[in-house]
């Protein structure tokens, strides 16, 4: 294990690419060998939050960890973060790999992204990993907006923009306090590696975008439920403490074929508080035992 003052990077044998794409470059890492898998994180942490994951997968899985539009290291475009312009985002970076068809493995935002890709794209799309947080317009999209711990949904704007500059990791300290069951889990290295990313320019900027984006994302994904459930396997996974069995009931909603997990003892931040028993669940999954 790294000490506690290091973040934990990714193994050696992984490497970076800034991948044009859509309108915009991700920043791309990649590595191991084998079918496909794609992993999208979500707000608050960018793709090396899929460190853990990445590294058991890349045992037998080429492993793809964009940053999402806007955030980690990616390019931060005027526009464009509506989830289903970040699904064409996705489909380019397979696209600059030449890869055809891949698993998707997705957490919080990156579950909104990886939804809206799956439905544009659901030859592409082998298995489909969602890890707690909701669909805009889905399921019980509307019930859980009236959560007040989700009052950051419509945090946003100039205002908004100049009191959270040079406070990033005050901001962020909340997200992974009050949404982990218990926040020493949530290491001080990580909060200082992700706390430094979201304080570049423009990063809070793209950040804020990305939810107030969730308007259009709701029309876009009811258009999409329109054209059908999607019909891959899928596997809803919750944290205890946070969205629990939830997740399968929005993930029903959205699809034919759903397996559920909940991860004991573990709030929204699924990598860093139960990476253990997290892997366990996807790769059982993926290696066809649920």
């Amino acid at each position: 294990m790294p000490a506690a003052t290091e973040f934990q990077p990714f193994p050696a044998g992984f490497q970076t690419r800034d991948v044009p794409t859509n309108g915009t470059t991700l920043h791309v890492r990649i590595g191991g060998q084998g079918p496909a898998a794609i992993l999208l994180h979500g707000y608050g942490e960018t793709g090396d939050m899929w460190v853990p994951l990445a590294t058991d997968l890349a045992r037998d899985h080429t492993v793809i960890v964009p940053d999402l539009r806007g955030m980690g290291l990616s390019a931060r475009p005027e526009s464009g973060y509506d989830k289903k312009q970040q699904g064409h985002d996705v489909a380019g970076v397979l696209d600059a790999l030449a890869i055809q068809r891949a698993d998707l493995i997705t957490h919080d935002i990156g579950n909104m992204v990886g939804y809206a890709f799956a439905a544009q794209y659901r030859e592409r799309v082998n298995k489909f990993v969602l890890m707690d947080a909701p669909l805009p317009g889905i399921g019980p999209w509307e019930e859980i907006l009236k959560s007040p711990l989700l009052w950051h949904f419509r945090f946003g704007g100039p205002d908004m923009e100049r009191l959270v500059a040079g406070r990033e990791r005050i901001y962020l300290d909340r997200f992974w306090n009050e949404f982990s069951a218990d926040p020493k889990s949530i290491s001080e290295a990580a909060r200082e590696h992700f706390a430094s990313l979201y304080a570049l320019p423009g990063a809070m900027h793209a950040g804020f975008s990305q939810f107030a984006a969730f308007d259009q994302d709701v029309i876009d994904n009811l258009a999409f439920l329109a054209q059908g459930k999607l019909t891959m396997k899928v596997l809803a996974i919750g944290g205890e403490k946070s969205f629990g069995p939830t997740m399968a009931v929005v993930m029903r909603a959205a699809a034919t074929d759903v397996h559920e997990a909940v991860i004991a003892g573990s709030g929204h931040w699924l990598m860093e508080e139960q990476p253990t028993a997290t892997i366990a669940a996807v790769r059982q999954f993926l290696d066809g035992q649920n």
